[in-house]
């Protein structure tokens, strides 16, 4: 495959209304190919809306464990009294991994996920495709597992990747992940990179340097606002800042050229190109 083919992937919409109106700008004016709605947020909603008002937007289910916010915590679509493991004493889903990995029973962890993915289609939504936030279910082989039977269930491919497994802290050669529907070469800036330069210099030089076949770039605009200074307190990785910054990038006509310059063709979980290697 010697095209250059590129999913530019926005996680975390329904997180907020900042975070769904980039987004929403990105998607109809910008350069933002498919996006991940997080259903048990307080914005989700909103989102759906829009995806069911815009048939043509590329959208999938970002399936949510943890909620890291220091004030702004989710809860899950269940009752927590039907998923304790998942929840700390107050109902809500945990900060960090860790939690999950240690102590999450697996068939909690299989109601809630169903509760989610159900929801969404309770409104009429076609999510193309599965993905997990902060990629808690690629921790634990019985996640992982579970992560792949969901997408047989739904009939829906996932973003299945050893290289996002790297990116928690966990070693992909300690799992059984199949060969076949693995997606590596997965892009996403790193803390550094946004204190070293700031991202649009590392989308600059992502976006020259890409090389053949398909890839996938994991951002996560948000509108500057109150609303994502809140939010995000005491966590300027992936903080109001950062995206801040992907908002205003992925919408940007310099994106735009630079996709052009560099021969680079916007995909989506539709395509052809990424469903043939998922089927490969």
């Amino acid at each position: 495959m010697k095209n250059k083919y590129l999913i530019i992937h926005a996680d975390d919409a329904g997180m907020a209304w900042s975070e769904n109106k980039a987004t929403q700008i990105g998607l109809l004016e910008g350069s933002i190919s498919s996006v991940s709605l997080m259903v048990p947020c307080p914005w989700f909603y909103e989102m759906a809306q829009f995806c069911l008002q815009h048939p043509e937007v590329d959208y999938g289910i970002h399936l949510t464990l943890t909620g890291e916010w220091k004030t702004y915590p989710f809860r899950p679509c269940s009752p927590a009294t039907e998923i304790p493991s998942l929840v700390d004493p107050n109902g809500y889903f945990y900060g960090k991994r860790e939690p999950i990995r240690d102590s999450a029973k697996i068939e909690e962890v299989r109601k809630e996920l169903k509760n989610q993915i159900d929801f969404a289609l309770s409104l009429g939504l076609k999510p193309t495709h599965l993905d997990s936030h902060n990629y808690t279910l690629g921790i634990r082989q019985d996640l992982i597992d579970l992560y792949i039977e969901l997408g047989k269930e739904y009939h829906l491919p996932i973003l299945l990747s050893k290289s996002l497994i790297s990116y928690t802290g966990e070693s992909p050669s300690n799992f059984r992940v199949p060969e076949k529907g693995c997606i590596e070469n997965v892009f996403m800036a790193s803390y550094q990179e946004f204190e070293n330069g700031g991202l649009p210099q590392f989308y600059d030089r992502l976006l020259d340097s890409l090389g053949d076949g398909i890839s996938i770039l994991l951002i996560h605009p948000a509108l500057a606002s109150a609303e994502m200074q809140q939010i995000t307190i005491d966590h300027p990785n992936f903080g109001d800042e950062w995206r801040a910054q992907d908002a205003t990038y992925f919408s940007s006509a310099h994106c735009k050229r630079k996709l052009e310059e560099n021969n680079i063709q916007l995909i989506n979980w539709r395509s052809p190109e990424i469903l043939n290697l998922l089927n490969a």
